[in-house]
Protein backbone atom coordinates (compact mmCIF):
# COMPACT_ATOMS: atom_id res chain seq x y z
CA UNK A 1 0.00 0.00 0.00
CA UNK A 2 1.21 3.28 -1.11
CA UNK A 3 2.30 5.56 1.83
CA UNK A 4 0.26 8.71 2.31
CA UNK A 5 2.33 11.74 1.92
CA UNK A 6 2.77 14.06 4.51
CA UNK A 7 1.32 17.44 2.68
CA UNK A 8 -2.22 15.49 2.74
CA UNK A 9 -5.10 17.25 3.72
CA UNK A 10 -6.61 13.73 5.11
CA UNK A 11 -6.49 13.93 8.94
CA UNK A 12 -9.28 11.97 9.36
CA UNK A 13 -8.11 10.21 12.41
CA UNK A 14 -7.89 13.73 14.09
CA UNK A 15 -11.09 14.70 13.84
CA UNK A 16 -13.22 13.08 16.24
CA UNK A 17 -10.98 14.39 19.03
CA UNK A 18 -11.34 18.05 17.58
CA UNK A 19 -15.16 17.95 16.85
CA UNK A 20 -15.94 17.54 20.28
CA UNK A 21 -14.21 19.82 21.66
CA UNK A 22 -15.30 22.34 19.26
CA UNK A 23 -18.83 21.96 19.75
CA UNK A 24 -18.35 21.70 23.88
CA UNK A 25 -16.52 25.27 24.64
CA UNK A 26 -18.98 27.65 22.66
CA UNK A 27 -22.12 25.47 24.38
CA UNK A 28 -20.25 25.69 27.91
CA UNK A 29 -19.67 29.43 27.05
CA UNK A 30 -23.16 30.02 25.77
CA UNK A 31 -24.78 28.17 28.99
CA UNK A 32 -22.67 30.59 31.40
CA UNK A 33 -23.40 33.72 29.87
CA UNK A 34 -27.03 32.59 29.53
CA UNK A 35 -27.09 31.73 33.49
CA UNK A 36 -24.99 35.03 34.12
CA UNK A 37 -27.52 37.53 31.57
CA UNK A 38 -30.46 35.55 33.92
CA UNK A 39 -29.14 36.76 37.16
CA UNK A 40 -28.25 39.97 36.14
CA UNK A 41 -31.94 40.76 34.62
CA UNK A 42 -33.40 39.20 37.94
CA UNK A 43 -31.15 42.02 40.14
CA UNK A 44 -31.77 44.87 37.98
CA UNK A 45 -34.08 47.86 37.90
CA UNK A 46 -36.90 47.70 35.17
CA UNK A 47 -39.79 50.36 34.34
CA UNK A 48 -43.19 48.29 33.50
CA UNK A 49 -46.13 50.45 33.12
CA UNK A 50 -48.30 49.50 35.76
CA UNK A 51 -51.60 48.63 34.08
CA UNK A 52 -49.80 45.56 33.22
CA UNK A 53 -49.70 44.15 36.70
CA UNK A 54 -51.68 41.48 38.09
CA UNK A 55 -52.21 40.78 41.73
CA UNK A 56 -50.48 37.75 43.20
CA UNK A 57 -49.86 36.07 46.12
CA UNK A 58 -51.75 36.04 49.02
CA UNK A 59 -54.02 39.50 51.08
CA UNK A 60 -51.03 40.94 53.60
CA UNK A 61 -53.06 44.19 54.14
CA UNK A 62 -56.07 44.55 55.20
CA UNK A 63 -57.01 47.59 53.44
CA UNK A 64 -54.96 51.02 52.91
CA UNK A 65 -55.50 53.42 55.17
CA UNK A 66 -55.89 56.79 53.31
CA UNK A 67 -53.66 59.15 55.16
CA UNK A 68 -50.62 56.79 54.85
CA UNK A 69 -51.46 56.15 51.67
CA UNK A 70 -51.35 60.07 50.37
CA UNK A 71 -48.54 60.68 52.56
CA UNK A 72 -46.87 57.89 50.04
CA UNK A 73 -48.09 59.45 47.34
CA UNK A 74 -46.58 62.79 48.22
CA UNK A 75 -43.65 61.18 48.87
CA UNK A 76 -43.28 59.52 45.37
CA UNK A 77 -44.19 62.52 43.83
CA UNK A 78 -41.77 64.32 45.00
CA UNK A 79 -38.81 62.07 45.45
CA UNK A 80 -39.49 59.34 42.85
CA UNK A 81 -39.58 55.60 43.35
CA UNK A 82 -36.94 54.57 45.85
CA UNK A 83 -37.14 51.01 46.16
CA UNK A 84 -38.20 48.63 43.62
CA UNK A 85 -41.45 46.59 43.70
CA UNK A 86 -40.64 42.66 43.21
CA UNK A 87 -42.48 41.08 40.18
CA UNK A 88 -42.80 37.79 38.43
CA UNK A 89 -43.47 37.24 35.21
CA UNK A 90 -47.03 36.35 34.37
CA UNK A 91 -47.78 32.41 33.95
CA UNK A 92 -50.99 32.41 31.90
CA UNK A 93 -50.44 36.43 30.27
CA UNK A 94 -47.67 36.49 28.22
CA UNK A 95 -46.43 40.33 28.20
CA UNK A 96 -47.99 40.58 31.78
CA UNK A 97 -46.55 40.80 35.46
CA UNK A 98 -47.71 39.56 38.97
CA UNK A 99 -46.89 41.50 42.24
CA UNK A 100 -44.91 39.72 44.83
CA UNK A 101 -44.73 42.58 46.88
CA UNK A 102 -45.13 46.37 47.27
CA UNK A 103 -48.61 47.00 46.33
CA UNK A 104 -48.82 50.28 48.83
CA UNK A 105 -46.36 51.70 46.27
CA UNK A 106 -48.06 49.99 43.02
CA UNK A 107 -51.15 51.63 44.14
CA UNK A 108 -50.01 55.01 44.26
CA UNK A 109 -48.15 55.10 40.97
CA UNK A 110 -51.14 54.24 39.50
CA UNK A 111 -53.04 57.12 40.74
CA UNK A 112 -50.32 59.30 39.69
CA UNK A 113 -49.98 57.63 36.58
CA UNK A 114 -46.03 56.97 36.96
CA UNK A 115 -44.20 53.51 35.70
CA UNK A 116 -43.21 51.18 38.08
CA UNK A 117 -39.61 50.74 39.03
CA UNK A 118 -39.68 46.79 39.65
CA UNK A 119 -37.48 43.38 39.61
CA UNK A 120 -38.61 41.04 37.52
CA UNK A 121 -37.74 37.52 38.99
CA UNK A 122 -39.03 33.79 38.21
CA UNK A 123 -40.46 32.23 41.02
CA UNK A 124 -43.44 29.49 41.42
CA UNK A 125 -46.24 29.65 43.78
CA UNK A 126 -44.13 28.47 46.62
CA UNK A 127 -41.29 30.58 46.06
CA UNK A 128 -43.68 33.74 45.91
CA UNK A 129 -45.27 32.88 49.57
CA UNK A 130 -42.18 32.63 50.75
CA UNK A 131 -40.86 36.07 49.31
CA UNK A 132 -43.89 37.96 50.06
CA UNK A 133 -43.77 36.13 53.68
CA UNK A 134 -40.10 37.37 54.53
CA UNK A 135 -40.69 40.89 52.89
CA UNK A 136 -43.47 41.13 55.66
CA UNK A 137 -41.53 39.87 58.56
CA UNK A 138 -38.89 42.54 57.52
CA UNK A 139 -41.24 45.41 57.95
CA UNK A 140 -42.48 46.83 61.04
CA UNK A 141 -45.85 48.75 59.71
CA UNK A 142 -47.58 45.55 59.45
CA UNK A 143 -50.25 45.12 62.27
CA UNK A 144 -50.53 41.99 64.55
CA UNK A 145 -53.37 41.08 63.01
CA UNK A 146 -52.26 41.37 59.35
CA UNK A 147 -49.68 38.44 60.02
CA UNK A 148 -52.14 36.38 61.82
CA UNK A 149 -54.18 36.72 58.67
CA UNK A 150 -51.26 35.88 56.54
CA UNK A 151 -50.32 33.15 58.69
CA UNK A 152 -54.15 31.79 58.20
CA UNK A 153 -53.93 32.05 54.31
CA UNK A 154 -50.81 30.43 53.88
CA UNK A 155 -52.51 27.70 56.04
CA UNK A 156 -55.48 27.63 54.04
CA UNK A 157 -53.39 27.66 50.95
CA UNK A 158 -52.13 24.14 51.58
CA UNK A 159 -48.86 24.81 53.31
CA UNK A 160 -47.65 23.47 57.00
CA UNK A 161 -46.73 24.84 59.46
CA UNK A 162 -43.06 24.36 59.06
CA UNK A 163 -43.37 26.41 55.69
CA UNK A 164 -45.76 29.02 57.45
CA UNK A 165 -42.80 29.45 60.18
CA UNK A 166 -40.24 29.85 57.75
CA UNK A 167 -42.13 32.11 55.16
CA UNK A 168 -42.53 34.52 58.07
CA UNK A 169 -39.31 33.53 60.19
CA UNK A 170 -40.95 32.92 63.59
CA UNK A 171 -41.36 29.87 65.47
CA UNK A 172 -43.69 27.08 65.63
CA UNK A 173 -45.31 28.05 69.26
CA UNK A 174 -45.77 31.72 67.51
CA UNK A 175 -46.86 30.40 64.43
CA UNK A 176 -49.93 28.09 66.37
CA UNK A 177 -50.91 31.60 68.25
CA UNK A 178 -51.50 33.35 65.32
CA UNK A 179 -53.63 31.25 63.79
CA UNK A 180 -55.20 30.76 66.78
CA UNK A 181 -56.81 34.54 65.90
CA UNK A 182 -55.97 34.29 62.22
CA UNK A 183 -58.83 31.45 61.59
CA UNK A 184 -61.35 32.79 64.08
CA UNK A 185 -61.92 35.21 61.57
CA UNK A 186 -62.90 35.61 58.27
CA UNK A 187 -61.49 38.07 55.53
CA UNK A 188 -64.05 40.04 55.01
CA UNK A 189 -64.47 40.54 58.50
CA UNK A 190 -61.26 41.49 58.76
CA UNK A 191 -61.27 44.30 55.74
CA UNK A 192 -63.94 45.22 57.17
CA UNK A 193 -62.53 46.19 61.08
CA UNK A 194 -58.55 47.28 58.95
CA UNK A 195 -55.50 46.79 60.30
CA UNK A 196 -55.94 48.43 63.77
CA UNK A 197 -52.03 48.92 64.36
CA UNK A 198 -52.68 49.85 68.21
CA UNK A 199 -54.71 46.08 68.87
CA UNK A 200 -51.95 43.36 69.97
CA UNK A 201 -52.39 40.00 70.05
CA UNK A 202 -53.91 40.12 73.86
CA UNK A 203 -57.25 42.18 72.66
CA UNK A 204 -57.56 40.23 69.68
CA UNK A 205 -57.94 37.02 71.77
CA UNK A 206 -60.57 38.43 73.82
CA UNK A 207 -62.33 38.86 71.05
CA UNK A 208 -62.13 35.11 69.87
CA UNK A 209 -63.13 34.34 72.97
CA UNK A 210 -66.17 36.64 72.86
CA UNK A 211 -67.10 35.42 69.26
CA UNK A 212 -67.07 31.30 70.66
CA UNK A 213 -70.58 32.64 71.28
CA UNK A 214 -72.89 33.26 68.42
CA UNK A 215 -75.01 35.62 70.16
CA UNK A 216 -71.53 37.87 70.76
CA UNK A 217 -71.06 37.59 66.74
CA UNK A 218 -74.50 38.50 66.36
CA UNK A 219 -73.94 41.94 67.87
CA UNK A 220 -71.21 43.11 66.15
CA UNK A 221 -72.56 42.06 62.80
CA UNK A 222 -75.74 44.48 63.79
CA UNK A 223 -73.39 47.32 64.91
CA UNK A 224 -71.08 46.73 61.85
CA UNK A 225 -73.86 47.51 59.82
CA UNK A 226 -74.69 51.27 61.59
CA UNK A 227 -73.06 54.16 59.35
CA UNK A 228 -71.24 55.41 61.71
CA UNK A 229 -69.19 52.22 61.64
CA UNK A 230 -67.02 53.36 58.37
CA UNK A 231 -66.81 56.36 59.26
CA UNK A 232 -64.60 55.55 62.52
CA UNK A 233 -60.45 54.65 61.98
CA UNK A 234 -58.96 51.41 61.80
CA UNK A 235 -58.66 51.02 65.76
CA UNK A 236 -61.96 52.88 66.62
CA UNK A 237 -63.87 50.14 64.77
CA UNK A 238 -62.14 47.26 67.05
CA UNK A 239 -62.99 48.72 69.93
CA UNK A 240 -66.41 49.06 68.57
CA UNK A 241 -66.51 45.65 67.81
CA UNK A 242 -65.44 44.32 71.44
CA UNK A 243 -67.91 46.36 73.00
CA UNK A 244 -70.88 44.96 70.83
CA UNK A 245 -69.72 41.80 71.42
CA UNK A 246 -69.17 42.30 74.78
CA UNK A 247 -72.78 43.78 74.95
CA UNK A 248 -72.31 47.02 76.18
CA UNK A 249 -73.57 49.10 73.19
CA UNK A 250 -77.26 48.63 74.66
CA UNK A 251 -79.85 50.82 73.81
CA UNK A 252 -80.54 53.73 76.27
CA UNK A 253 -84.01 54.85 76.76
CA UNK A 254 -84.60 57.78 75.16
CA UNK A 255 -84.49 61.30 78.04
CA UNK A 256 -87.79 62.56 78.92
CA UNK A 257 -88.64 65.33 77.38
CA UNK A 258 -87.74 69.01 78.87
CA UNK A 259 -90.35 70.90 80.54
CA UNK A 260 -91.18 73.59 79.13
CA UNK A 261 -90.83 76.89 81.70
CA UNK A 262 -92.34 80.64 81.36
CA UNK A 263 -92.22 83.31 83.92
CA UNK A 264 -95.51 85.62 85.03
CA UNK A 265 -94.46 88.96 85.22
CA UNK A 266 -96.08 91.78 87.09
CA UNK A 267 -96.09 95.37 84.98
CA UNK A 268 -93.30 96.69 86.60
CA UNK A 269 -91.87 93.31 86.55
CA UNK A 270 -91.49 91.33 89.24
CA UNK A 271 -92.25 87.72 89.09
CA UNK A 272 -95.35 86.55 90.45
CA UNK A 273 -96.05 83.10 89.19
CA UNK A 274 -94.11 80.64 86.90
CA UNK A 275 -95.81 78.20 84.88
CA UNK A 276 -93.96 74.33 84.14
CA UNK A 277 -95.93 72.37 80.86
CA UNK A 278 -94.93 69.12 80.56
CA UNK A 279 -96.42 65.95 78.36
CA UNK A 280 -98.02 64.51 81.51
CA UNK A 281 -99.51 68.47 82.41
CA UNK A 282 -99.12 71.64 83.21
CA UNK A 283 -98.52 73.10 86.95
CA UNK A 284 -98.72 77.41 88.46
CA UNK A 285 -96.51 77.94 90.68
CA UNK A 286 -97.24 81.53 92.31
CA UNK A 287 -95.29 83.91 94.59
CA UNK A 288 -97.68 86.78 94.97
CA UNK A 289 -100.00 86.79 97.55
CA UNK A 290 -104.00 87.09 96.75
CA UNK A 291 -103.01 86.11 92.90
CA UNK A 292 -103.90 82.25 93.37
CA UNK A 293 -107.48 83.52 94.68
CA UNK A 294 -107.45 85.28 92.02
CA UNK A 295 -106.88 82.33 89.07
CA UNK A 296 -109.49 79.83 91.62
CA UNK A 297 -112.35 82.53 91.20
CA UNK A 298 -111.47 83.59 87.19
CA UNK A 299 -110.25 79.90 86.48
CA UNK A 300 -113.96 79.23 84.34
CA UNK A 301 -113.89 82.50 82.38
CA UNK A 302 -110.48 82.09 81.66
CA UNK A 303 -111.17 78.06 80.43
CA UNK A 304 -113.91 80.05 78.20
CA UNK A 305 -112.06 82.91 76.69
CA UNK A 306 -109.45 80.18 75.65
CA UNK A 307 -111.98 77.57 74.21
CA UNK A 308 -113.46 80.38 71.87
CA UNK A 309 -110.55 81.57 70.94
CA UNK A 310 -109.63 77.62 70.00
CA UNK A 311 -112.85 77.42 67.63
CA UNK A 312 -111.93 80.60 66.41
CA UNK A 313 -108.70 79.33 64.95
CA UNK A 314 -110.01 76.02 64.18
CA UNK A 315 -112.73 77.27 61.90
CA UNK A 316 -110.49 79.57 60.01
Amino acid sequence: MARKGILSTNLTPNKPDAAPRQRLMPQSAVGALQSSLSKLQENAIQEVDPSLIDNAGLEDRLGLDYTEQERLKESLQTYGQQVPVLLRPHPTARGRFEIVYGRRRLAALRELGLPVKAMVRQLDDHALVMAQGQENNTRTDLSFIEKASFAAQLQDAGYDRPTIAAALAIDLPMVSRMLKVGTAFDLEFLRQVGRAPSVGRERWMQLVSLFEEQAARSRAGIFMRRPEFTSMDTDARFEAVLKAAQNKHREQPPAPPQARKAAISSPDGAAIATVKATDKGVSLTVKTEGFDRWIEENASELMNEWFARWQSEQSE
